[in-house]
């Protein structure tokens, strides 16, 4: 990805190639969901990205960066998916990870990836600020390079999903459907639309109703720290931000494995779960699908 979009990223001949292969993800045409719902669907699938979510695109720029500024190592605070994309990409730049979490809060799988790879892992008692708060401190006294969303690194490399979407559909869809947990994710497609030129689609940010227990733990974010940028992005496009249930979410987790052979963790199906709130029959839309399901198979079990 780093050579790949090097001219649309802040990249120079110090900046290492720290890679395992992210980006060029999937978009597949939804024939059954897009047929009910009366509209083009497709799906963006992140989870084919190499630790099987999104969060690999700003990680690898991320850890590239620290390791040219000569950090002592990186640090985080997660509900998983960042955790398992920094440990991953750590490894690969062969610098320490530290990785906070709260506890009871992330799928078993997610955490496996992490003791793989050798990260340290934290628990946290509190919610996910309280790790982040955490996170900041270790950031702020030793040297670590912090990887979360609010590293603007990792913005740049998740903007270049955007770029790639472009390409693909020879131009923008008419909406774009994204899960919303801290909001990195809709900052940075806007970030990525507006740098290319293109309209902005509009954008949909689908939300749990129960942000703080919901059965999609990837978006179990209570407070959005880009929670400012989404609300601008969504009335910038003339989108919107919709809430749904975690009933409707696992709902459309089950009909996109069921209907069009895409397993997904539930987080991603809240994209989907959220697009009558925003799509006009006929559009062209796509749902960006950021973590395969295998990253937190069994939702329902939980229930």
């Amino acid at each position: 990805m780093l050579e790949r979009w090097r001219d649309a990223l802040p990249v120079g001949d110090a900046t290492p190639l720290v890679t395992l292969g992210e980006g060029g993800t999937p978009l597949v045409r939804a024939e059954r969901v897009g047929r009910e719902l009366g509209i083009e669907l497709w799906f963006k699938c992140e989870g084919a990205n190499p630790t099987g979510s999104f969060k690999d695109r700003g990680m690898a720029l991320a850890v590239a960066k620290a390791v040219e500024q000569g950090a002592h190592g990186i640090v985080c605070a997660s509900t998983g998916n960042t955790a398992a994309s920094a440990a991953a990409y750590a490894a690969r730049a062969g610098v320490r990870a530290v990785i906070f979490h709260p506890v009871g809060a992330v799928a078993d799988a997610k955490l496996a990836q992490v003791r793989a790879a050798g990260a340290e892992l934290v628990p946290v008692e509190g919610a996910f600020h309280d790790a982040f708060a955490a996170a900041l401190e270790l950031a702020e006294r030793d040297a670590f390079t912090m990887v979360n969303s609010t590293n603007p690194f990792r913005l740049e490399g998740q903007k270049t999903a955007a770029l790639e979407l472009i390409e693909q559909l020879d131009g923008p869809p008419d909406v774009l459907a994204l899960p919303y947990g801290g909001g990195g994710n809709t900052a940075a497609y806007a970030k990525g639309f507006g740098e290319a030129g293109t309209p902005l689609p509009r954008i949909l940010a689908v939300e749990a109703q129960r942000r703080p227990d919901t059965i999609a733990s990837a978006i179990r974010i209570a407070e959005p720290v880009h929670r400012a940028a989404v609300e601008a992005a969504v009335e910038a496009s003339g989108g919107a931000i919709a809430s749904v249930s975690d009933d409707e979410i696992l709902h459309a987790w089950r009909r996109l494995a069921r209907d069009e052979g895409l397993l997904c963790e539930p987080a991603s199906a809240a994209s989907v779960a959220g697009l009558p709130a925003l799509a006009r029959e006929g559009e062209r839309v796509v749902a960006v699908l950021t973590g395969h399901g295998l990253k937190d198979p069994d939702p329902g079990a939980r229930r």
